[in-house]
């Protein structure tokens, strides 16, 4: 949740791609059935125990998915970046996806990585350092946002919690119920 509103930031060579994270879902550790840490510190899940602002990517149905480390370290847990509202960079995000539609360019997790040209080799990055090529940074623009929750998407086991939370309104969240 409290990523929302704030920045996410992609430096590829001389571009900088830009945009503002409108939805967000969290997972937890062994007690979430839908987290990747359900199993224990397996090798593919061991970023989710480490310190957080660190970028946990990994694929899902030939899609990267960018994931936030957001416990301390030893607690595993991250929040999936669901979606984002193009800010800057718009038109080689649009080359990126083979796209023009605005709307649908990164409104979905596995968009967002495919626009912003997100892989496993950014995994592991400090998303909170100002020279990473990936990084998060607060919004100056400091707008106030409302925020909606619901369950997770595509989840067949949830939590009883809702765990999704996104921009009310906002044109660039992926799914509306």
């Amino acid at each position: 949740m409290e990523l929302l509103g704030k920045i996410l930031v992609r430096k590829l060579d001389e571009f900088q791609l830009k945009g503002k994270i409108v939805e967000t879902e969290a997972y937890y550790g062994k007690e979430d059935p839908a987290s990747r840490a359900r199993k224990g510190k397996l090798p593919h899940c061991e970023l989710m125990w480490s310190d957080p602002g660190k970028a946990f990517i990994y694929m899902v149905h030939g899609n990267w998915l960018l994931n936030v480390v957001a416990f301390p370290r030893g607690i595993p847990g991250a929040v999936l970046i669901r979606a984002i509202e193009p800010l800057e960079g718009i038109e080689l995000m649009m080359k990126n996806r083979k796209s023009k539609d605005i709307k649908n360019l990164t409104n979905g997790p596995g968009k967002l990585t495919q626009a912003l040209k997100i892989t496993n080799k950014l995994n592991g990055i400090d998303l909170t350092s100002k020279q990473s090529e990936l990084r998060i940074e607060t919004n100056i623009a400091q707008e106030k946002i409302e925020i909606e929750r619901s369950f997770r998407i595509n989840v067949s086991q949830d939590m009883k919690e809702p765990l999704r939370f996104y921009i009310k309104n906002n044109p660039f969240v992926s799914k509306i119920f």
